[in-house]
């Protein structure tokens, strides 16, 4: 009985294919982690960004949601600094075939508005709206998560010392794709 059901299940699951995790209804969540380093000579520098984040599929290969972005960097000698944020994002998945470089993977465009900061120990302080966009590639280990990379411009506009802050980020990462209601009572009807 239990190798009955588990074929079942595996069977509806492999039944979906790579295109059901980004189907309309299904929820993204993960994280992004970049510019992890701890450095071990002088200057003795830790740096660690990660970037928690939530979306929901409002069609087929378009997810909003939301995202918070925390970063510190610790350097001895010179102090530490602070990197937060929290908005709105928006990602586009493009379509398989042609475009697929690996089977189970795709390319995605990814955009964010926000509220966010960038406070350097050493001053030129940047507080206000933050902006983000970039090209992203998932390659889905599973049906349900993927392992990511992104490459994005971030910028802030606003007040402090610094009016104007901008960087480059690469940042690796994985998500979990959870079905939503309607997917979750299809898999129901193909095990009856």
């Amino acid at each position: 009985m239990k190798k009955l059901i588990f074929t079942i299940i595996l069977g509806s699951t492999l039944a979906f294919g790579a295109s059901a995790q980004i189907q309309k209804g299904n929820v993204m969540m993960g994280a992004n982690l970049s510019d992890i380093s701890l450095g071990l000579d002088k200057p003795n520098l830790f740096q660690l960004k990660i970037n928690p984040k939530a979306a929901w599929f409002i069609q087929d290969g378009m997810a909003v949601g939301g995202e918070v972005q925390l970063g510190v960097v610790s350097q001895k000698g010179v102090g530490t600094s602070f990197t937060y944020g929290i908005g709105a994002l928006g990602r586009y998945y493009g379509a398989t075939g042609a475009n697929e470089v690996v089977k189970n993977s795709r390319f995605f465009g990814e955009a964010t508005v926000g509220f966010q900061g960038i406070n350097p120990a050493g001053g030129g302080t940047t507080n206000g709206l933050g902006f983000s966009f970039g090209p992203g590639f998932t390659y889905f280990v599973t049906n349900t998560i993927g392992l990511e990379a992104l490459l994005k411009y971030n910028g802030v506009v606003g007040f402090g010392s610094s009016t104007y802050s901008n960087y480059l980020a690469l940042g690796v990462g994985f998500q979990i794709y959870l079905p939503g209601k309607s997917t979750a009572r299809k898999v129901q009807r193909d095990m009856k």
